[in-house]
């Protein structure tokens, strides 16, 4: 059974499963109970590392890309 997927959207931002926990630089921990979050990768967020959509006030351009992540079982 494959494990969860990150997907760099593109033109946008990376997306990854939830729910999670953030543990920011400060330590603080931040809960997030959604089914997936938006993590920037154009550097321009106000809501680092969380995407806030400025992505596209600015026209930031990428291309996608698909990061398969193993399952704990996974025998390299």
């Amino acid at each position: 059974m494959p494990g969860d997927i990150i997907f760099g959207r593109t033109n946008g931002s990376i997306r990854v499963p939830g729910p999670i926990i953030l543990i920011r630089a400060n330590g603080e921990e931040v809960r997030i109970d959604k089914e997936t979050i938006g993590f920037c990768r154009c550097g321009a967020s106000k809501d680092k590392p969380l995407c806030d959509g400025t992505h596209r006030e600015i026209g930031f351009e990428a291309e996608e890309f698909k990061i398969l992540m193993a399952p704990a079982d996974y025998d390299a």
